[in-house]
């Protein structure tokens, strides 16, 4: 049944809760200006708020808000700042995802459902394997892709927009390595490790205090449809990624990042 604005005058005010990203700067003492147009349009006419009505405010750096709406108009909407604190929902551990571009839509599902399980940012990444060719047209891809994990972000209610970047080429990937503190790569090929063995070697204290390094930053590496080549597998290996099992089934690409972040997230943040 469609609800008008009249019967949701009796829902609960937590079921209208809803969720806007803003610049920092349009956070003053007290209150939050909201000016983006698509942000206005969804509030009046995908939602009806009004005011009176609260909404929850990310400024996408470190802090989250409830707030009320004192003024909704065409321009911009005024709220009053009722509570602030940090960010409840966001991963202690940072996870990128370098993602081998795949076929058709499948991109899109993995970003929306990644970003869900608390992927940080998403590497789109051209690889040996690769089908999908570069026809000029990645702008406007990367456009949506990132417009795709920002809806995501809104449903889930964590407090950043994680960034898609343009694709990159696998060369680009292992520079990128040193950045991080851990580097995964699931690997079908992989009978030894299972993930779960190298992330609870690496969140040791132990492996902290001999290596020095603190487990903040980790890197995972999917795989297109056709899997990593002999080549890339050997290259990653050689950079300092580590290769691991999800298990004894081999998953499909779309499947094997968000399985990666299951599984990281359970060890490392629940």
């Amino acid at each position: 049944m469609v609800c008008n604005r009249r019967e949701t005058e009796e829902v609960p005010g937590d079921i209208l809760m809803s969720r806007f990203f803003v610049e920092p700067g349009n956070i003053g003492s007290g209150k939050i200006v909201i000016n983006d147009r698509d942000d206005l349009h969804h509030m009046v006419k995908v939602l009806r708020l009004r005011e009176g009505d609260e909404v929850d405010i990310s400024d996408t750096v470190e802090w989250e808000y409830r707030a009320r709406i004192t003024s909704l108009g065409k321009e911009e909407a005024q709220l009053e700042i009722l509570d602030k604190q940090t960010f409840a929902a966001e991963p202690s551990v940072e996870v990128t995802l370098f993602q081998g571009i795949p076929k058709a839509g499948k991109m899109e599902t993995i970003i929306q459902k990644c970003v869900e399980l608390g992927a940080h940012d998403i590497v789109p990444v051209f690889m040996d394997r690769t089908v999908v060719v570069d026809r000029g047209n990645f702008g406007r891809k990367t456009e949506r892709w990132s417009r795709v994990a920002a809806e995501a972000v809104k449903q889930c209610k964590r407090g950043i927009i994680p960034e898609v970047t343009e694709p990159v080429k696998m060369k680009d990937v292992y520079a990128a390595f040193a950045d991080y503190d851990l580097v995964l790569f699931p690997y079908e090929n992989e009978r030894g490790r299972s993930i779960k063995e190298v992330l609870l070697t690496a969140s040791d204290p132990l492996y902290e205090e001999i290596t020095g390094k603190k487990l903040e930053r980790i890197a995972v590496l999917i795989g297109p449809e056709g899997g990593f080549s002999d080549e890339e597998a050997a290259a990653i290996t050689e950079a300092g990624g580590e290769s691991v099992s999800l298990g004894g089934t081999i998953l499909r690409t779309e499947t094997a990042g968000m399985a990666a972040l299951a599984m990281i997230m359970y060890e490392l943040e629940l």
